[in-house]
């Protein structure tokens, strides 16, 4: 949780494998939105790799992680689903899932051993997946004067805005996506260098993925 208006959560689906003592454990990670979303990762991972040995998952839902769940899928307990969810734990990821697929390669790992594999294949899919915050979002439309549009055209790269678009008629259609607690900022900044002249909308709030990093201050 990064606060009331947003969350850590994956950017984009992402997986990556890892070899331990021949036994070979394939990572995937995937945004989930839903309960639902996040069960449907896991029955696609165990339909890909139907012939694998263990198709162990966590995942966490809701904004304030209100629903946890995890699965050890026939490890011995606590050594797969348990380690899995204390790395979505960690870096306090919200609205996702992660499968960690093993194929056995024949020799044991202990207790200690397996609970290390699973914990290191998953953080290495969350890696592949990157991390983003989900932040609560408006689309700002502003029409601007051309006589001020150098003004706002250089002062975009000093905000936080993404998604810019721009369209050139008999004045600016400036479009963009900002974060709905600098709003209020967004309006004072576009009327100081227009002089009051740009004219400016807004959405409803969304939620919107930004990448981490992207969340500083405004200006």
């Amino acid at each position: 949780m990064t606060g009331p208006d947003g969350c850590f959560t994956l950017a984009v689906p992402g997986r990556d494998e890892i070899l331990v003592r021949r036994s070979r454990f394939i990572g995937i990670a995937s945004p989930a939105k839903s309960e639902d979303e996040a069960l449907e990762t896991i029955r696609s991972v165990k339909s890909e790799y139907r012939d694998a040995s263990h198709h162990c998952y966590a995942y966490i839902i809701g904004e304030n992680a209100g629903l946890m769940r995890y699965s050890d899928d026939r490890e011995p307990q606590g050594t797969a689903g348990l380690p899995i969810l204390e790395v979505l734990k960690g870096k306090r990821l919200v609205n996702c899932a992660v499968v960690v697929t093993r194929y056995f390669g024949g020799v044991l790992l202990g207790t200690g051993g397996l609970s290390r594999a699973y914990s290191l294949a998953a953080s290495q899919a969350v890696k592949s997946a990157g991390v983003a915050l989900s932040l609560r979002s408006v689309r700002v439309r502003a029409r601007i004067p051309y006589a001020f549009w150098d003004k706002v055209h250089h002062a975009l790269d000093r905000l936080t805005v993404c998604d810019v678009t721009r369209e050139f008629s008999s004045l600016v259609a400036l479009s963009f996506t900002a974060r709905e607690r600098d709003v209020d900022a967004l309006h004072k900044e576009l009327a100081a260098l227009t002089d009051g002249n740009a004219a400016l909308e807004c959405s409803e709030p969304f939620y919107w993925l930004w990448e981490a990093g992207q969340e500083g201050s405004l200006l």
